[in-house]
């Protein structure tokens, strides 16, 4: 039997590290390393639809400033 989401009574919690990405993690868990709450928890669908809404911008960071610096330089 494959898994089902529907099946899924586990509540999980938005996750967000230094580069501004996010994850979802069981709510009754200690975070990952370098891995802080990002305000919202509930049902796995709950949570993937809130990044989807916040994460409008997939890339690192990082990145993002590295960019900015460049676009201003030239």
């Amino acid at each position: 039997m494959g898994w089902n989401d529907e099946e899924d009574h586990t509540i999980y919690k938005v996750v967000i590290n230094h580069e501004e990405q996010y994850s979802i993690w069981p709510a009754d868990r200690e975070n990952p390393l370098g891995w802080n709450d990002a305000g919202k928890s509930g049902t796995k669908a709950e949570c993937l639809d809130y990044i989807k809404e916040v994460w409008t911008d997939m890339r690192p960071l990082s990145l993002r400033k590295m960019m900015d610096e460049q676009a201003s330089q030239g």
